[in-house]
């Protein structure tokens, strides 16, 4: 076949040494850079050299149509004869068919079919750089099957970057890495033009990108075709970016065709961006033209720099599309655009400064994506880890964790992560697992004709159109107001139609209702019917209003939704969200496309969610019994609990005790003062006698207040509670027959009065006694088995403070004096002894002389 072709690019030269290495190992990596002509070429030599058909697959649908058709045009053929393709939904093959392009989706369903390929002589990889999630995965099983089933089987991965030491590693057999053969660079020369916005631009992010970056963009455009001849290619984040850069040329359309070339194009659309045309083009294009496609005529690249990449929140199960900056490889894929086929040129929106600092590069989508759908893939391998398998990195541990548990709870895999009989079929239904369990469980309800149309419009995104009404998009299509959107849609209802087994059962082992739902299937309104379908794709992002005729509401998996200004959507009851994505930082996610529903759709469609719970705890201050329905976090039914059970009620009061502090307990004087005196036996003794800060108090209340917390129903039987009676439950018997005489309430004094001890501070208990009644005290008195001194707060005969002393030898002679001489005149009536020590102590004033 390579004979048939006259095209000399710079991949020729090299194949022979290739075709060697396959010859010899039966592996190999082919590096070659934009241009050269390895997706063309090679499989065409490759082809000439095995009996079976050829596979290669390509990550895009896009650039597999595309490399098919520019094969079959070397050949002078059309597609379908010795050249094919197959994507999703469409298949151009024929029995001479000898290269056949694939997604790489498509080619790991035919390992699961069948792993031995039969009639297949070789596999090409392509685009193995850019480490697309189902690229990597089949790359691994395709290495996995040749060692075990088909040694005769040539595996040959090809990528643009010359980072090809893993791919020879994985693909290599016996510890020997497989030959890498390498081919020149692209064959003519890219002048690079750094042309940065004139002033600062905001960072990418989670939001748009800045209108100011989109104005140079289009500036920038403007300069390239002043500057350069032949057609301008523009990398843009997204298909909004394009949107927005073709409005702004909106007024060359006289004289330039303004052609966008994005993923969610119908095919037709996309065909259009890569032939010639009779003037000159700008072709506006996301990351779909970095590589395999070869838009003719281009001979100026200008970048923005951007790339759009998706970001899975495992929390919450939302994903989120993050523009970010290209890396250092991207930038130089889409560079070599330019030099396909002739001298180009590259303008590039960013500096030179700013290009040495972006990521060598890009994230594989496995660091980041949702895994669901690849951990099924892995299970039904056999191999639901993955560790036996030539992965070029490991899936991250938490998003493996959480695609196992939306596995298990489709029914797909088992607790040890096997596939199940139920995931076989979902695997088979060649969709995202959620999209699978709802067309298959959907169609007992809704019907097959209606499942298949509602999930194959979630399937295909590019088919729903604009706005956020699901139903709206479904009629749109069924009454083809967009004919090549109904096509491409109507492609994929028959294909999903078909997947569907004969003689699926109403109700299926585990799904609540089926029944009973399938009995009123038939009568659905078309958007409880789409809803219902939604709801059982994702069950968790069923959503109730927040408030009657509100924009905002709650989903049952706990996550906040708000609808777009002007949503038609807005006043539903309940919502069947099929898409949202949630910023990083934002307080709600944003619904995207939705279906509105009612509760009894919403109960049916998340019967595995609902739960129905008798709740006691503390809410408001006080206990609170219920009993509440859920829908997951959406609180459906909540009606009093007439008898509560003790034991909850207990745990409820003990609840609010520890959430309120020991503020809610009743402190009479006598309660605080034991309190104090055990505090200081703490101190005092050590840490045998119990901690009265307020955390351990808290910590041990079913041990002092246990009988208490038993019998209260309420808040108000907390303040009821005799404190200092249950404080002694702390106690041994040891502790509470000494707490008197370690820390006794009162001390007598030498008057015989007994005087209150303050033991407020534990490090220095107070003993306030009035200076008379101290008389005949040589030292102060001692408590905790004499550790600690009493600190004495020495009274005047109006109860004032005149000294305060824990050694009272060292007051009465050098303290005494001086306050008996500033206070005998104040107080003559009360004796002022020179020699307190030998004084009578009293408590009384002499009698007045008459």
């Amino acid at each position: 076949m390579l004979s048939d072709v006259p095209l000399d690019l710079p991949v020729r030269p090299v194949l022979p040494t290739l075709v060697a290495a396959l010859r010899a190992t039966g592996d190999a990596v082919l590096v070659a850079p934009p241009g050269t002509g390895k997706t063309t070429l090679a499989p065409l030599a490759v082809a000439d050299e095995v009996a079976g058909r050829v596979l290669i697959a390509q990550p895009r649908r896009v650039a597999a149509r595309a490399a098919a058709r520019r094969m079959a045009g070397l050949l002078g053929e059309r597609v379908g004869e010795r050249i094919g393709y197959a994507v999703r939904g469409e298949r151009r093959v024929g029995p001479a068919t000898r290269v056949e392009v694939v997604t790489t989706g498509l080619l790991l369903r035919r390992l699961h079919r069948d792993p031995e390929l039969p009639g297949v002589g070789a596999v090409l990889l392509d685009e193995c750089h850019e480490r697309q999630l189902d690229a990597d995965l089949a790359l691994a099983v395709a290495v996995e099957a040749r060692g075990t089933l088909r040694p005769d089987l040539w595996l040959l991965a090809m990528s643009a970057t010359p980072q090809a030491d893993r791919f020879a590693a994985l693909l290599g057999a016996d510890g020997r890495p497989a030959p890498v053969v390498r081919a020149e660079a692209a064959l003519h020369p890219v002048t690079r033009i750094w042309a940065p916005p004139p002033r600062p631009v905001t960072a990418p992010g989670a939001g748009r990108v800045d209108p100011a970056l989109l104005d140079h963009v289009a500036a920038t455009v403007r300069r390239a075709l002043r500057e350069r001849d032949g057609d301008v290619l523009v990398f843009l984040p997204g298909a909004g970016e394009i949107a927005a850069v073709t409005g702004r040329l909106a007024d060359l359309r006289d004289r330039i065709a303004l052609l966008p070339l994005h993923g969610r194009l119908p095919g037709a659309a996309q065909d259009a961006a890569l032939r010639p045309a009779d003037r000159r083009r700008v072709v506006l294009a996301t990351a779909v033209a970095e590589s395999s496609l070869t838009v003719p005529g281009v001979r100026v690249v200008v970048d923005a720099g951007l790339s759009r990449v998706a970001r899975t929140d495992l929390a919450r199960g939302l994903g989120a599309l993050v523009t970010v900056p290209v890396s250092r490889a991207a930038a130089t894929q889409r560079a070599g655009r330019a030099g396909r086929e002739a001298a180009g040129a590259v303008y590039r929106c960013w500096s030179e400064a700013t290009h040495a600092r972006l990521a060598p590069q890009p994230e594989p989508e496995i660091a980041t994506a949702d895994l669901t759908g690849f951990a099924l893939e892995l299970a039904a391998w056999g191999d639901p880890d993955g560790a036996g398998l030539a992965l070029p990195d490991p899936p991250p541990p938490a998003a493996m964790t959480v695609a196992r548990e939306t596995l298990t709870a489709l029914g797909a895999v088992d607790a040890d992560g096997r596939i199940t009989a139920r995931g076989r079929v979902i695997a088979s239904v060649g969709a995202h697992p959620r999209l699978a369990r709802a067309l298959l469980d959907g169609a007992d309800r809704v019907g097959p004709d209606r499942a298949a149309e509602v999930v194959a419009l979630l399937a295909e995104e590019t088919v729903a159109g604009p706005g956020d009404d699901l139903t709206a998009a479904w009629r749109r299509l069924r009454t083809n107001v967009d004919p090549a959107a109904t096509a491409r849609w109507r492609a994929e209802v028959r294909r999903l139609r078909a997947a569907l087994p004969a003689g699926t059962p109403a109700d299926r082992p585990g799904e609540a209702g089926g029944a009973r739902a399938a009995a009123r299937g038939d009568r659905l309104p078309d958007d409880l019917a789409a809803g219902l379908v939604v709801g059982l794709a994702y069950p968790e992002r069923l959503g109730r209003a927040r408030r009657a005729g509100g924009s905002a509401y709650l989903m049952a998996g706990g996550t906040a939704a708000e609808l777009a200004p002007g949503s038609g959507l807005a006043g539903s009851a309940w919502l069947a969200v099929a898409v949202a994505d949630r910023s990083p930082g934002a307080p709600a996610a944003r619904v995207r496309l939705a279906a509105p529903v009612d509760e009894a759709t919403a109960r049916e469609a998340g019967a595995a969610l609902l739960r129905s719970e008798r709740e006691v705890g503390w809410s408001g201050g006080d206990v609170v019994a219920r009993e509440v329905v859920r829908l997951g976090a959406v609180e459906l039914v909540d009606r009093p609990l007439a008898a509560p059970g003790p034991e909850l009620v207990a745990a409820a009061v003990l609840t609010g005790l520890r959430q309120g502090g020991l503020g809610l307990l009743t402190w009479t004087p006598a309660a605080t003062a034991l309190r104090e005196r055990l505090a200081f036996c703490r101190q005092a003794l050590g840490d045998e006698w119990p901690d009265m800060g307020d955390a351990a108090l808290l910590a041990e209340a079913p041990r002092w207040l246990g009988p208490e917390l038993a019998r209260a129903r309420r808040r108000a039987d907390l303040a009821r509670i005799d404190v200092a009676s249950a404080l002694r439950r702390l106690l041994d018997w040891r502790q509470a027959a000494r707490l008197d005489e370690l820390a006794p309430e009162r001390l007598a004094v030498p008057s015989g009065s007994r005087v209150r001890v303050d033991y407020a501070d534990p490090t220095a208990p107070v003993l306030a006694v009035k200076l008379q009644e101290t008389f005949g005290w040589r030292d102060a008195p001692r408590i905790a088995d004499g550790r600690v001194p009493v600190l004495l707060h020495l009274l005047s005969p109006a109860g004032r403070p005149v000294a305060v002393t824990a050694d009272l030898p060292s007051f009465w002679r050098s303290g005494y004096p001086q306050v008996r001489a500033e206070l005998r005149g104040r107080y003559p009536r009360h004796p002022w002894p020179e020699d307190p020590t030998t004084a009578e102590p009293t408590r009384r004033a002499a009698p007045r002389r008459r």
